[in-house]
């Protein structure tokens, strides 16, 4: 059995039970500065090739790994419905750690956790980074999401970041590329639907998706994410109406101020179980579609994939056989892969 993990790199050693694969790890540089890239690295980080991702752009991706003291907020900015009157502004913040879960080259997965008071853990949304992906998968409506073939023109040069809930469940794709030109490396995503942020789940029946677009920079103190949202009604995948517009900023700040080692160890005890349930998602997303079949905020699947990762880690042997049952409860498969428009 590998050492327990102290600082933020790879994932734990895996449960037997579940039969699974370790992946590739690797260390995370510090960000990129103005004078660290060449005209060599811009170019090639601009160039539409075929070959290897630029070190620059998964350079940039690596530094988003670490401990970090984040606040979030929320403002809603533009009215486009007459007579909607915007809401309170939302401020809230954590200590979460960032952990690097796959690193294969062209592709890596960050999972972030987060440190309740000195020894609660919370396993977070998860990003998943992949070079010019020939595929993403695409929020329509009222739980339902749809895998779209990339064509070649849409992705070369470009990485995709596709986004996942706490239980690992799809949320949302958006394609884009690094510019490194200024000094800060920054990633800005096309427009894509993403369904209801948690922090409005149980507070909102007006709009049901998002419309957004994500920039992510890395900073000299860490890293941020921009959020241009416009919170729409949209029924059976058309837009019926437009809100307002929302502007979202969370800052990851570098610390070393909180004891992080509840997290490691949560992560040491459960990480191939939620390998296991990572791989349950895609292959279901293989068929093209799936429906989730509970109430908007998903708590049946986060409930029942969070008391067996607790089950793990009370020593119980976990099969496959009982991710499957959650899974055959609440998530159905539906349709066939489409192309993309």
């Amino acid at each position: 059995m590998q050492a327990k993990l102290r600082r933020p790199l790879c994932a734990a050693p895996l449960l037997a039970s579940l039969s699974l694969f370790a992946t590739g790890c690797a260390t995370p540089a510090a960000p990129l500065t103005e004078g660290d890239l060449t005209a060599a690295d811009i170019e090639s980080t601009r160039s539409l090739h075929h070959g290897a991702p630029p070190t620059a752009d998964r350079q940039a991706i690596l530094s988003m790994v670490g401990e970090f003291g984040v606040t979030f907020a929320f403002d809603e900015t533009v009215p486009l419905t007459e007579g909607y009157e915007t809401r309170d502004p939302k401020r809230s913040g954590a200590a979460e750690v960032v952990i690097l879960v796959e690193d294969s080259g062209d592709r890596i997965v960050l999972q972030h956790l987060l440190l309740m008071g000195t020894s609660g853990v919370i396993k977070h949304w998860r990003q998943d980074w992949v070079w010019q992906a020939d595929s993403r998968f695409e929020f329509s409506d009222d739980q339902t999401w749809t895998v779209v073939s990339l064509t070649e023109d849409q992705v070369r040069g470009q990485w995709t970041q596709c986004v996942y809930e706490v239980s690992d469940a799809p949320r949302y794709c958006g394609t884009g590329d690094w510019n490194h030109r200024y000094g800060n490396a920054t990633w800005t995503s096309d427009r894509t639907w993403r369904p209801l942020p948690r922090r409005e789940y149980t507070t909102r029946e007006d709009y049901t998706a998002l419309n957004a677009e994500n920039r992510h920079t890395i900073t000299p103190t860490g890293w941020t994410h921009e959020q241009d949202n416009s919170k729409v009604v949209r029924i059976d995948g058309e837009t019926r109406e437009v809100l307002v517009r929302e502007f979202g900023f969370n800052h990851y700040v570098r610390t070393d101020r909180s004891d992080f080692s509840p997290v490691y160890d949560y992560w040491d005890d459960t990480a191939a179980f939620w390998q296991q349930v990572r791989q349950d998602w895609s292959e279901r997303l293989r068929s093209g579609a799936i429906v989730l079949d509970t109430d908007v905020d998903g708590m049946p699947i986060i409930d029942g994939l969070f008391d067996l990762a607790d089950a793990v880690r009370d020593g119980e042997t976990i099969t496959p056989e009982h991710i499957d049952g959650v899974f055959d409860q609440y998530v159905i498969r539906q349709g066939t892969r489409v192309a993309g428009q």
